[in-house]
């Protein structure tokens, strides 16, 4: 099977405007963009697809904190699946709420993601994320399928001093629904990344992994805190192409 790879529109930086248009002309297909207003929906579709792009998963909003934030979630399924996604990406955080009752509310969220036929995927963050150990410790407790990982191969790093992203994925391998692909060089949070292939992540043995697993996406480039980023649209565009171009170099793209 091939993998589906997409870039997170936030990689361009603040020179979004034309990032569509730059992936098309590097051979993406596939984007994660911010869950948008219902109204919007027809509109992005048709810029999507003037540039042969397609949503490969969606950033959703959750304060699991908040107990309205199951009901909150409704709207979002569905502006997922009528942008034609069925993963969403979602930051959460148990905080000051109990870990039974935090349990109680993502399994409440799968409910919802299960009827609209989506998945939350949960990305690498604090405090019910942010390591292998962790991301299981939470999976098993509330058993709920529609609830997953988003393995962050950088985030592993920045949260975990003297981690082995290698083996956190290794332990979170059942649960992961999709990847933010993101380089590091191993400093515990720095939050300076570099282009694909340039730090210390393993990708080769990251999507080996999971393609033996039967995971092929989607996986995500989520260029953040770049090297000399910004200094200009052409800039930040060389660094995304050369994070692509190394996906395709070792074959996985």
């Amino acid at each position: 099977m091939t993998n589906i790879v997409a870039c997170r529109v936030g990689s361009y930086g603040r020179f979004t405007a034309n990032a569509y248009q730059h992936m098309q002309s590097i051979g993406l297909r596939y984007v994660e963009i911010g869950i948008p207003a219902p109204e919007a929906v027809a509109e992005i579709l048709d810029r999507l697809g003037a540039y042969g792009l397609r949503v490969s998963s969606g950033a959703g909003v959750c304060r699991l904190a908040d107990p309205a934030c199951v009901e909150a979630l409704k709207p979002q399924v569905e502006t997922l699946g009528r942008l034609g996604a069925a993963i969403m990406f979602l930051s959460v955080r148990a905080g000051e709420t109990p870990k039974a009752e935090a349990y109680a509310r993502l399994r409440a969220l799968g409910d919802v993601a299960a009827a609209g036929g989506v998945t939350l995927s949960l990305e690498t963050h604090p405090d019910l994320v942010h390591n292998g150990t962790v991301a299981r410790e939470t999976m098993d407790a509330v058993a709920h399928p529609n609830i997953r990982v988003n393995f962050d191969t950088g985030n592993t790093y920045y949260y975990n001093e003297g981690a082995d992203g290698i083996e956190e994925l290794r332990k979170a391998l059942p649960y992961v629904a999709s990847v933010h692909l993101k380089d590091s060089n191993g400093g515990f949070r720095d939050g300076k990344f570099p282009t694909l292939g340039q730090g210390m992540v393993d990708f080769p043995e990251v999507f080996r992994l999971l393609n033996a697993r039967g995971m092929f996406g989607p996986f995500t480039m989520e260029l953040e805190g770049l090297s000399g980023a910004g200094s200009s649209e052409t800039h930040q565009f060389e660094l995304v192409a050369a994070s692509f171009n190394y996906l395709k170099r070792i074959g996985v793209a």
